[in-house]
């Protein structure tokens, strides 16, 4: 929005928390007014997160609209970002995680009172 907080200033803040000692940082670009106009579509705040990334060095997660598993590998692999936050993919399925490990050839954590849920054709999915 004209006059409000842009990409530098991220940058100059998330710089002044490394400084304070911040481990990492989640980077959105908030949405917080109905005035804003953001395109919105698969990884559009992602390079938010890659700019401080890049300028800063602090591990930045990244956010906006991350639904597939290929698509988070492909942010982490690329190092756009370090680690990817999911809302919706969370919100609509719970067990993301499961399902993306199984999809990517990788193995999930789970509670050992779980391991009995997996699937039969993915023997192995879980560390145990």
């Amino acid at each position: 929005m004209q006059d409000g907080w842009d990409e530098q200033q991220s940058v100059a803040l998330t710089k002044a928390l490394k400084e304070l000692g911040c481990d990492y940082i989640h980077v959105s670009s908030g949405g917080l007014s109905p005035q804003q106009q953001i395109p919105v579509g698969p990884n559009y705040q992602v390079p938010f997160a890659e700019t401080i990334k890049r300028e800063v060095g602090l591990p930045t997660i990244a956010v906006g609209l991350i639904t597939e598993p290929e698509q988070a590998e492909a942010i982490v692999s690329t190092g756009q970002a370090d680690m990817v936050g999911l809302a919706r993919g969370i919100l609509y399925n719970p067990r993301w995680p499961w399902h993306a490990a199984a999809k990517l050839g990788a193995k999930a954590s789970a509670p050992p009172q779980y391991w009995r849920s997996e699937p039969h054709v993915l023997k192995g999915l879980f560390n145990s």
